[in-house]
């Protein structure tokens, strides 16, 4: 059975390269932006689903709450563990599957770590297992694309050089879903990694969330969490368990 394209690119040392010079400061002011919003109590504890090297489970832990991120790279979680501490802790998990039952207050999926998967059914157990990580009342939050706007403004080839390497990357639309073809050479040997995203839509999620009793409460379209348009940046959804 083949992997999934993000089983084997996330793993790869060309993939953290690529992507190592990602704006943290603007993470960040999200992050505290989100965070003013949602007012957690200071014993809330929070999970940073797909959380990558972590970036985004640091900062929440520093600002005073219990943090558990998990991701299905193991080279990331490696790298997140360096941080680890008593209330931040680090895992080796596939999203689709359940965590912890009816345990964290605010469940976070950041940085388009979503539509991933090949068919509804995966997406579906996805959205499920984190319903299932929050107690009653808990809170999601989904940070994704705008698919309009990825759409109209799509760049269909650029170079990045990073690292000493040059990343050719081609990008089209097909079947609903951005895919993102990187290629390039390092050591005199080839690489060629895709990326495939599905473009889904707010009604898809809201359709996705309904399955589950989360209830979309407020959606934004950035970082300053301005609100939601065709024209916005982002889609950010937040939804209430509500059973």
């Amino acid at each position: 059975m083949s992997r999934e394209w993000f089983e084997s690119w996330f793993n790869t040392k060309y993939y953290h390269i690529l992507y190592k010079n990602r704006d943290y400061s603007e993470a960040e002011k999200f992050i505290s932006k989100l965070i003013d919003f949602l007012g957690p109590e200071p014993d809330a504890k929070f999970v940073d689903i797909a959380c990558g090297k972590g970036r985004h489970s640091i900062f929440i832990n520093k600002l005073g709450y219990d943090v558990v991120g998990y991701d299905l790279s193991e080279e990331s979680i490696l790298e997140a563990n360096k941080s680890a501490k008593n209330d931040l802790k680090f895992y080796t998990h596939d999203m689709r599957q359940i965590f912890r039952t009816n345990y964290f207050d605010f469940a976070l999926n950041l940085f388009t770590s979503f539509g991933y998967f090949k068919n509804k059914r995966d997406e579906l157990n996805a959205i499920k297992a984190s319903a299932k990580n929050l107690k009653k009342n808990g809170i999601l939050v989904i940070d994704f694309l705008n698919r309009d706007k990825v759409i109209k403004n799509l760049v269909v080839k650029e170079t990045k050089t990073v690292g000493g390497i040059n990343f050719k990357i081609s990008k089209e639309i097909k079947n609903n879903k951005i895919i993102k073809s990187i290629n390039f050479s390092d050591d005199g040997n080839q690489y060629s990694f895709q990326e495939c995203v599905k473009l889904l839509s707010l009604t898809d999620f809201k359709s996705h969330l309904r399955q589950v009793n989360l209830k979309i409460t407020h959606t934004f379209g950035s970082y300053n969490l301005d609100e939601f348009k065709n024209t916005s940046d982002r889609l950010i959804i937040i939804a209430k368990k509500i059973g």
